[in-house]
């Protein structure tokens, strides 16, 4: 089963184009996502610590 099922049906590399964009739009938010440690995000239960 294909994870994204867009029903092309062109038949011209068309899905290909598309697929190249959404690795790239992927490759670029995975790059640009912050670490826990930057985002501020605590360890399960140190916040809970007194």
């Amino acid at each position: 089963d294909p994870l994204l099922d867009l029903g092309l049906r062109l038949g011209e590399a068309s899905g290909g184009a598309v697929a190249v964009q959404l690795v790239r739009s992927a490759l670029a938010m995975h790059a640009r996502m912050a670490t826990f440690a930057e985002a501020g995000v605590a360890e399960a239960g140190v916040a809970d610590k007194p």
